[in-house]
């Protein structure tokens, strides 16, 4: 579906940015993978068997904050889609209601709202630029659709950040706004948004968790990837301005 198409995968850092990375190049595409900390990026991609030889990846250096940059690399490219798997945040995020100081709360939904419209901005811009059909998919959450579940996080240290709940909602509703701005049936923006993904969390977390799916519990990161690479193909021509859950229940 994907053979011969180019993506940038913004995030290409991270967990799900690094093995969607490997699954589109499996997939025949040529992929532009970009992170801020090229390290780790570099690491993870090795993880997923994509070393530094391999031709049908372009390693980049991206910094989702800095206008001048993204601008640079939009110009660079030539592109059939993008997913953004950022997460920008400051050291302090993560921290319960009560304990968020509204800096806090202002520089998070900045770093990664703030950037994430940066991103689709240029996405758009691109297409009007070039004309070429173009596929985004953002990257949001079921806690951008329902409110938390606060009791999954009993007897943890976690919580659900208020933060990544305002940010997660505004995803969904700024992929609509841009597909409706644009108003090209070559160009989609969409969202996944997925249920919790495992990633070693405390055992009582996870069976609170479980309860409220129909079995599978948390996911693997890989039970993210077919929606994503469903949403770049052009199987997915005319889906246009959607959100794709994948929560196995949770969000009923």
């Amino acid at each position: 579906m994907l053979k011969g198409k180019s993506f940038l995968v913004a995030g290409a850092g991270g967990l799900l940015g690094s093995t969607l990375s490997a699954a589109l190049v499996a997939e025949g595409a040529h992929v532009i993978v970009a992170d801020i900390n090229l390290d780790l990026m570099n690491e993870r991609l090795q993880q997923q068997g994509l070393g530094q030889e391999n031709s049908q990846v372009t390693r980049v250096s991206l910094d989702l904050n800095d206008v001048v940059s993204v601008d640079k690399l939009f110009a660079s490219l030539e592109l059939d889609g993008a997913v953004n798997c950022t997460y920008p945040r400051n050291k302090r995020y993560g921290a319960k209601f009560f304990d968020v100081t509204l800096a806090d709360f202002n520089e998070n939904v900045s770093l990664h709202l703030g950037s994430s419209f940066l991103f689709m901005q240029q996405c758009a811009k691109y297409f009007e630029r070039t004309g070429r059909p173009f596929s985004l998919v953002n990257i949001s959450s079921i806690y951008g659709v329902v409110a938390p579940k606060f009791e999954v996080y009993d007897d943890t240290k976690m919580t659900m950040p208020v933060e990544y709940a305002a940010i997660k909602s505004a995803l969904i509703h700024l992929s609509k706004y841009l597909a409706s701005y644009v108003g090209n049936s070559h160009f989609r923006s969409n969202c996944v948004s997925p249920g919790g993904i495992f990633d070693h969390q405390p055992e009582p977390f996870l069976q609170r968790y479980k309860g409220h799916t129909f079995g599978k519990g948390m996911l693997d990161i890989n039970d993210v990837i077919g929606s994503i690479t469903f949403l770049l193909s052009d199987q997915a021509r005319y889906v246009n301005g959607q959100n794709i859950v994948v929560d196995d229940g949770f969000s009923l």
